[in-house]
């Protein structure tokens, strides 16, 4: 039946960066959809609530504590599961970190942090688990890259350069890795109500702006993520490599 090439029953997905925001929420999605969950995240404290407030969504879910930063950390942490508990089918790029500042005044260490988390994370994850989806032949990347990835504005030079990177990077990993059966996609969300965003959000005047430029005319929810993200986890994308799905209420497309 056409529904079951969206069933998730029998896989595993790792979420980086899901103690909150869009990791969260994809998690809770990907969970409804049948997948065993792999919560992964810095925040040690966060990523406990994060357990125990979705473990009722998932048939089966595991926390994994490591800075997608370290490259060492993440494989140990990733080569750890995959003996004890078994595959990972799908990797959810979706850690990452943002900083505003003119350009010329942005400092240095936020601009290597950027650099640190936003690229060098999904690079080093995947490079972890790439290998094992290779061996068996199956495996799903989704990077989450941004509105930035095509379009600037003003104060976030450097995000949209890491998140420029992660389009492009997406490409590079579908390039290589399709002829093992790799699909490697991007959703690129548009501006959500998110943590990263509290400030924008909570700005009257950016928020007024935000909703008269974009086509749909509103800000976008968490929620607008799942189905794009369930499509791209599942066997109704298997040949689908290297795309970038912008998902920003039309923003990207419109003057």
């Amino acid at each position: 039946m056409i529904k079951n090439l969206f069933d998730l029953s029998g896989k595993r997905a790792l979420v980086t960066g899901a103690a909150q925001g869009i990791g969260n929420t994809l998690a809770r999605g990907l969970a409804q959809c049948g997948a065993a969950i792999i919560l992964s995240d810095i925040d040690q404290k966060k990523l406990s609530t994060a357990h125990t407030e979705l473990h009722s969504y998932a048939s089966e879910i595991h926390s994994l504590n490591f800075n997608v930063t370290d490259y060492a950390a993440t494989k140990k942490a990733i080569d750890s599961f995959e003996l004890n508990h078994g595959s990972i089918d799908i990797l959810i790029n979706n850690a990452g970190v943002q900083y505003r500042s003119e350009l010329h005044e942005f400092p240095n260490d936020e601009f290597q942090k950027l650099l640190d988390t936003n690229i060098a994370g999904a690079f080093y994850v995947s490079k972890v688990i790439a290998p094992y989806m290779i061996a068996r032949g199956y495996g799903k990347i989704i990077n989450i890259a941004s509105v930035q990835s095509a379009l600037a504005r003003p104060g976030i030079a450097p995000y949209t350069a890491t998140k420029g990177a992660i389009m492009n990077l997406t490409k590079g990993m579908a390039t290589d890795w399709a002829k093992y059966g790799l699909q490697c996609n991007a959703i690129a969300p548009g501006y959500l109500k998110t943590p990263l965003n509290k400030d924008l959000v909570s700005n009257p005047e950016f928020s007024e702006w935000l909703v008269n430029r974009t086509p749909a005319g509103r800000w976008g929810e968490v929620e607008d993520l799942i189905g794009v993200c369930i499509f791209l986890s599942s066997n109704a994308a298997n040949f689908v490599n290297g795309q970038t799905i912008f998902v920003d209420g039309g923003i990207s497309v419109s003057l």
